[in-house]
This record gives C-alpha cells, structure tokens and sequence, in this order.
C-alpha cells in the first residue's frame, strides 16, 4: 500500500474517533436526578400476584446500580423524588409451543406486557414512556425431561417465585419475564438514549 493510502486511513480513523464513535463508560442519566420512587405497579391482568414480584425486581435494581436513590412510594415520600417509574401488567398469556406424539405440550411461551411511565416529577415532564412493553421467555413442562429445570437469566438467582402457577416450570419462566421485564425498565431509565 502506498504511504498517501496510509495516511488516507489514518485521517479517516482520526475523523471517526473524534466524531464521538468510541465507546463511553459514562451514564447519560442527567445529573440532576439523585432520587426514584417506584409505587406497586397496578395489574390489570388476568393473573394475580405479579405486581409485587415485578415491583420489587425494579426496585432491587436500581438499589443495585446505586446512581439512584430509591424512596418510599408512599405518596409524601413520592411527591419528593426526582423521578417515579408508574406501570401497569396489562397481560399474562401463555401458549404452547412444542407438543409430542401424543399432543401434550413439551414448552410453553410466558409472555408478559406491561405498561410504563417514568416521570421526572419537578418539571412534570415524562422522561420515557411506554404504552406495551413485551417480554417473553420459553419454559420445558416436565413432560420434556430433564431439561425441565434449566432457566435462562438470572431469575432462579434472584427472584423467589411469583405465586402458585399450575407448575414449579410456570413459575420460573413468569418469573424470569418479570426479571427481564425489570431490566429493560431500569436500563431504560438510567441509560436513555
């Protein structure tokens, strides 16, 4: 290659890096938010007893990341916080997926959507919303063998069970969707593009 292709290279790179293509460990969170409150989400699904284990998930992760504080949901406590992250569960649905010889299903697909607002409560101004928020996760009845007990995630680490679904298997995958569910909440909040 000739020396003038080599600096030809060489300014392009210089030209790409400068225009803020490199990779950046900073948050873009604005400073200015120090605290989150996160009220019960509200659930209008046919399934009871998701509110809480989603609630907490969202809470025990930005508890976890520490950039910002979490405050009571009560409504004085609320009312002082720099953000609230407000939901609804609107659905639970669950369909089969894969079936043996003789019908029985062998997997299902848990699929939870919800509802999300997060609100920057000083300026009354919603900082990201989204009306349908969709996870799904697949999950092996023991029908399927062996592989009945592998989750994907971390929900077996971290969330206890949800309620009491018609199986042990139900209840992971409902509760590794609500854990995915919780992390998609949080990134969104403190890495908004």
């Amino acid at each position: 290659m000739k020396p003038t292709g080599l600096i030809a290279i060489a300014w392009v790179f210089a030209a790409l890096t400068l225009a803020g293509c490199a990779y950046t460990t900073h948050s873009s969170l604005d400073p200015s938010y120090r605290t989150i409150a996160v009220p019960a989400f509200r659930n209008d699904s046919h399934e009871y007893d998701l509110q809480a284990a989603l609630t907490n998930a969202v809470i025990r992760k930005f508890v976890a990341d520490g950039r910002l504080r979490v405050v009571p949901a009560s409504e004085a406590h609320a009312r002082q916080a720099d953000l609230v992250v407000e939901g609804v569960i609107r659905d639970y649905d669950l369909e089969g997926v894969t079936y043996d010889r003789n019908d029985e299903v062998t997997q299902f697909m848990c699929k939870v959507t919800v509802g999300v607002r997060v609100m920057d409560q000083h300026a009354a101004k919603i900082l990201w919303e989204e009306p349908r928020l969709t996870n799904e996760t697949l999950f092996y009845t023991r029908a399927s063998g062996p592989s009945s007990d592998r989750l994907r995630g971390n929900a077996e680490t971290f969330l206890p069970s949800v309620r009491s679904f018609a199986s042990v298997e139900e209840n992971r995958g409902a509760s590794e969707a609500l854990e995915q569910l919780a992390s998609e909440i949080f990134c969104r909040t403190v890495e908004p593009w």
